[in-house]
């Protein structure tokens, strides 16, 4: 069986417009096989102001990805 992908290991995209690039693992989703890396696929959210200390406008944020399109940097530097 392959190792589980972990919060806070370092990955690899293999696939997609992000391919090549490395993050850290923020949140792992096992049930729907989905992950948020830190830096990658960064999508714009249009926040509602909640209260007057808030602040709202657009935010940038990461968006889940596919588990199947990383690979844990340990192992990609070990096939290089």
């Amino acid at each position: 069986m392959a190792k589980r992908i972990k919060r806070g290991e370092e990955v690899v995209v293999i696939a997609g417009s992000e391919k090549g690039k490395r993050g850290k693992v923020l949140l792992v989703k096992y049930d729907a096989k989905r992950i948020l890396v830190e830096g990658i696929k960064m999508v714009k959210k249009h926040q509602k102001r909640r209260s007057e200390n808030d602040q709202g406008g657009i935010i940038e944020k990461e968006a889940f990805i596919d588990y199947s399109n990383v690979v844990l940097a340990e192992k990609f530097d070990a096939k290089k």
